[in-house]
């Protein structure tokens, strides 16, 4: 038996963690945060998927039975080639879920004018999967989507509030409203972005929903484990958190605390 592994390229996994363990109280968490190397939304499909499977096999190496990528460019870049093709050798009787699929099987249902704005990396946007994937389960529905390569190094370094971090976000939120005035519904397409969901909801028409994915994902994540008894009974259950950073653990716990109200200590690792 082993903890549930969630990682991310950075900081934003852990407000999809916070809201997994709000549905998943008993169960322990191993969280990896690749910060060294993070943000990964600019990086190319190789190096992203390179990246993503070292972090899956140090969890699954570290007794994880399941691993969530709390990462929508890890989701949308690697999940499938790891899922297909990796977890044959690393660990055939191990799964791996992504934050993507979650959120575009509701998508649909949010929306009264099948109009939906998405933000997230270039890596997700250039990758087309909420597009491909909403197809799947609401064909009416168009997706517009936006790019915002400054919002990950912004939240990374604690600047999404200064007066240039501000611009940056409504300059971008502004480009996807343009798309189309029918939109009512815009996705937060990083688990970075519900740190600054409040702002955004701020500065958009009062028609406009902002959704962030922590809860969506959250209660699918126990929706799988109630149909998965084989994978659940192998979760380990004393309510305890770790959590694993490829950069300094001193600045880890610090902006980690602040993005999540609670006191973390990590411990530092190495990948590749």
């Amino acid at each position: 038996m082993g903890p549930i592994g969630v990682f991310d390229s950075g900081y934003g996994g852990l407000t999809i963690l916070q809201d997994i363990k709000k549905q998943l109280p008993e169960y322990d968490f191993l969280y990896l945060g690749d910060n060294a190397r993070a943000p990964y939304g600019t990086r190319s499909f190789e190096v992203v998927y390179k990246f993503t499977l070292e972090a899956v096999t140090e969890l699954f190496n570290r007794g994880c039975e399941l691993v969530i990528l709390a990462c929508n460019t890890s989701s949308a870049k690697a999940l499938r080639s790891i899922q297909q093709n990796d977890l044959k050798m690393i660990g055939p009787d191990k799964r791996v879920l992504g934050v993507i699929r979650p959120s575009t099987e509701i998508i649909g249902d949010l929306t009264k004018s099948n109009s939906v704005g998405l933000l997230a990396t270039e890596g997700t946007v250039s990758s087309n999967s909420y597009v491909i994937e909403v197809k799947k389960y609401s064909p009416s529905t168009k997706i517009y989507q936006q790019a915002c390569p400054m919002w990950v190094p912004l939240i990374e370094s604690n600047k999404q509030n200064s007066h240039t971090g501000r611009e940056f976000i409504r300059e971008d939120v502004e480009n996807l409203l343009k798309k189309d005035p029918k939109m009512d519904v815009i996705v937060l397409g990083c688990t970075h972005y519900p740190i600054i969901k409040d702002y955004i909801q701020s500065i958009v028409p009062d028609h406009v929903k902002v959704i962030s994915q922590g809860n969506i994902v959250a209660e699918r994540v126990l929706d799988y484990l109630n149909r998965h008894p084989k994978i659940e009974s192998k979760c380990s259950k004393s309510a305890t958190s770790t959590y694993l950073t490829t950069e300094s653990t001193d600045e880890f716990d610090t902006n980690a605390s602040y993005y999540i109200g609670e006191k973390i200590v990590s411990v530092n690792i190495k990948l590749g």
